[in-house]
């Protein structure tokens, strides 16, 4: 009885979300083992590649059952598998490393949404092969000695509270030392910025469409403030920064993808970095550390929706699951 409830519409829209991203992640993933020159991450590319397959064969079926059409998302016409190396694999490992991090958290997300039992189970299952994804690289990087670790916070005297208002101040007042949740979100956000900004550096060398390259270095220019604006607030404090990859971007201009695909790449990341900077906001308790992270949220916005414009404007934005729109059905009659 429970497998002949229709799937909601949070339900139906993971699969769908999932589908889009996991087809791009096979092209990625086929090109980066064509071009990858190191056997130990060539066998975690494999095994991360080996699940997006899998999830994408998953998705098609689960879609067919509740006789909803397969999106088109990414295929073989995406994908240039004689192209050069454009990135190193030093740079694979990381941008496996963040993309994993993404993974985790849409799988945490979809099973939170999701109410059929089969699809808790599906999700649950996904979330847990990510997290296995994840041990690994992380193992692989700390291996090569290519892991870049957050800054160590020292245990205390003795336990203490907050006595003071000026705990949250920072505009007008002396700021205080950065707490644990402000430097952890400050420095995995920088992370996965890092790691844009090469995608961004690489995409711009290869993309045949100039409107598509120029959003690529306008995007790569705005990341680069936001590392500024970063490392700024981590130096005030004397903590580190994560080591930057730029160097790991090779010159070539053959491209391996698709502009298509590499420009629904960086605007997926963009969207996911507003909701990690609309968490890291939700969790500051510092006012001046508060505004910055308003003002560059108002920046990506922008940004992110300069990006859907481009894909709505070369026929390249697959609309989402959507809700039946009442009037224009009755318009018809």
């Amino acid at each position: 009885m429970t497998q002949n409830v229709r799937l909601t519409g949070p339900e139906i829209t993971a699969l769908w979300g999932q589908y889009m991203n996991d087809s791009m992640s096979v092209c990625v993933l086929t090109y980066f083992i064509k071009t990858v020159k190191d056997d130990e991450v060539k066998s975690i590319l494999e095994f991360a590649l080996n699940l997006s397959k899998t999830h994408v064969e998953k998705v098609k079926e689960l879609l067919k059952k509740e006789e909803y059409p397969i999106p088109k998302g990414f295929t073989e016409e995406d994908i240039n598998l004689n192209a050069p190396p454009l990135f190193s694999n030093n740079f694979m490992m990381q941008y496996l490393y963040v993309m994993t991090l993404h993974g985790m958290n849409s799988y945490s997300l979809a099973v939170g949404t999701s109410v059929r039992a089969d699809q808790r189970e599906y999700f649950i299952k996904c979330n847990q092969e990510a997290t296995t994804l994840y041990d690994k690289i992380i193992e692989l990087m700390l291996h090569k000695g290519v892991f870049s670790r957050p800054p160590y916070i020292n245990a205390p005297h003795e336990t203490d509270v907050v006595d003071k208002q000026n705990y949250l101040g920072g505009w007008f007042t002396k700021k205080r030392p950065l707490n644990g949740i402000e430097v952890g979100n400050i420095y995995y956000n920088m992370q996965k910025t890092i790691v844009k900004i090469d995608l961004e550096i690489g995409f711009s060398q290869v993309c045949h469409s100039k409107e598509v390259r120029e959003y690529f270095q306008r995007g790569a220019n705005i990341c680069k403030k936001h590392i500024d604006v970063f490392t700024q607030i981590l130096t005030e404090d004397n903590l580190p920064s994560p080591r930057n990859w730029t160097s790991e971007v090779s010159n070539t201009t053959v491209s391996p993808f698709s502009d298509k695909l590499m420009l629904f790449h960086i605007v997926s990341l963009v969207s996911v970095t507003v909701g990690y900077y609309g968490t890291a906001l939700s969790t500051c308790q510092r006012k001046d550390v508060i505004l910055k992270y308003m003002r560059l949220l108002a920046e990506i916005g922008i940004y992110a929706e300069d990006g859907a414009n481009i894909l709505i404007k070369n026929g390249w934005f697959e609309q989402p699951p959507s809700i039946d729109d009442r009037a224009a059905l009755a318009r018809k009659k």
